[in-house]
């Protein structure tokens, strides 16, 4: 059971960390000074959230997010969601598809050579289907995990920068709810697509608590190093960087490689939660339908989603917010309704 819930973990955790989440911007962007606490809700709120939507999955015996959504929110709206989740997964996996050929740019790869790079990795994963993409994050989130607190533990060492929650300031407390809406659709997404390969609740609570756990406590050690850093920020594109300013060149080169794995990793659990979703439309392989995604993602990542972006994520954050409203609630209402 252990062994099963660690596997799920990581599953959970590779659709968390992107690049965004590696590079410090998300935690940046939502936390700052005074955000323990807010850390430390968002961290309850994951960890129940993920939970719920594991126990319906199991329940359910899901493939995919629709029939999830219809227990959360009722078939009418389920609709809208599910739409909502297609076109989220697949705008931010075109932005992953080209951050990855920006990154792999800092290893002299041009960088149409880099995306297409990028995707053929994706695609060829999904030969072996669920069981090569869990056995693929077993290998990769330790080494994404290890080298983020590697990089925060290293910084702390050299800095003797205390990391502590003192509960006079922390005013920005609603940051974890924002935080925690941010990642919701992609907990749904992934989470739904293998409902019926868990075993029993036993493996959803390991999992569910142990990825809160890391989760907060990584974003925590993050966001402490980053306030630390706060005046040096404005002159990094990646705030990652500030906290290795000073390291050796091969450390360098080594985050960077963490953060493709980021990318990776994050590309890899969208395509899979698409994948689930097309499969109860097309009797195609699931490599198939992968290899097909990504070869109509591939034109768009030289475009400037920058105004995308800025448009739908807005909307994806009070729609995320009214379904984690709905994921926290759901016992609650299935006890009344009973």
């Amino acid at each position: 059971m252990w062994r099963a819930g660690m596997k799920w973990m990581l599953l959970i955790l590779g659709s968390l960390i992107g690049a965004g989440y590696a590079s410090g911007q998300e935690i940046w962007q939502f936390f700052g000074d005074e955000s323990g606490l807010a850390i430390l809700l968002f961290t309850i709120i994951f960890t129940l959230s993920t939970y719920i939507v594991m126990k319906i999955s199991f329940e359910e015996k899901s493939e995919h997010f629709l029939p999830i959504l219809e227990k959360l929110i009722g078939p009418m709206l389920a609709k809208v969601y599910d739409l909502l989740i297609i076109l989220y997964l697949f705008t931010t996996t075109i932005v992953m598809i080209a951050g990855g050929g920006v990154t792999l740019q800092m290893f002299q790869i041009p960088f149409w050579a880099g995306v297409g790079l990028f995707a053929l990795c994706t695609a060829f994963i999904f030969l072996w289907g669920l069981n090569g993409i869990l056995s693929v994050n077993s290998y990769l989130i330790p080494i994404l995990v290890a080298g983020l607190l590697y990089a925060l533990i290293s910084f702390h060492a050299a800095h003797q920068q205390p990391w502590l929650l003192n509960m006079n300031r922390q005013y920005n407390w609603p940051a974890g709810i924002a935080f925690a809406s941010l990642n919701v659709l992609s907990v749904v997404a992934v989470l739904s697509a293998v409902g019926k390969e868990l075993k029993g609740l036993g493996e959803a609570r390991i999992a569910s608590l142990l990825s809160g756990l890391v989760f907060g406590s990584i974003s925590f050690m993050y966001n402490e190093t980053l306030v630390v850093l706060a005046g040096q920020l404005s002159h990094y594109e990646i705030p990652l960087f500030a906290v290795l300013e000073g390291a050796p060149f091969p450390m360098f080169m080594f985050m960077t490689a963490v953060l493709c794995v980021a990318i990776y990793t994050t590309t890899v659990t969208s395509i899979l939660g698409l994948s689930s979703r097309f499969l109860t439309l097309v009797k195609w392989p699931r490599w198939t339908i992968a290899l097909f995604l990504l070869l109509l993602m591939l034109p768009f990542t030289s475009f400037g989603f920058s105004n995308l972006i800025a448009f739908l994520y807005p909307i994806y954050g009070l729609l995320n917010l009214y379904l984690l409203v709905n994921i926290l609630l759901y016992p609650i209402l299935c006890k009344w309704k009973n």
